[in-house]
């Protein structure tokens, strides 16, 4: 399977590339009051407002310093309910696509974030599948999506 390949600290973590819409510059964020740590902020893209996970932060870590390669990926990302909606991801590091055998999969033993999936061994370490399904917990769903829902 292909996956976009960045870092979340010192860590390398694959998407599926069939998740991903874009990979976009790093862009200044509206910030929001009292939204939870892992909420980057609000992007404009052409005109509507796409939310943004820090995923550093998703993962308990402080949010990772911008490096030129820091980016933002703009996911489809669909609900429980099957509502599809875009997510920006603020990434570390992205690396670019990276190829990984299905079979090179396995599970990791330890459940440490709902949002993290299998890992595969290569030349330049470990690399962990983000299950992007998993990464809202139903809370922040209901925060981020709350309007575009109720419209539904």
């Amino acid at each position: 399977m292909k996956l976009l390949v960045f870092h979340i600290g010192a860590d390398r973590y694959g998407l599926r590339l069939r998740d991903v819409v874009r990979v976009l510059p790093l862009v200044e964020l509206k910030q929001l009051p009292l939204a939870p740590d892992t909420v980057a902020g609000l992007m404009d893209l052409h005109g509507g407002s796409v939310p943004v996970i820090d995923l550093c932060r998703a993962a308990g870590l402080p949010s990772g310093e911008d490096h030129f390669d820091t980016r933002i990926i703009i996911a489809d990302y669909v609900t429980p309910e099957g509502a599809h909606h875009q997510l920006g991801l603020r990434a570390e590091r992205v690396l670019g696509v990276q190829e990984v055998r299905d079979d090179l999969l396995l599970n990791s033993g330890v459940q440490a974030a709902p949002f993290l999936g299998q890992v595969a061994s290569d030349g330049q370490g470990m690399l962990q599948l983000v299950e992007l399904e998993h990464l809202l917990p139903a809370e922040l769903r209901a925060l981020l999506f709350q309007e575009a829902d109720s419209t539904s």
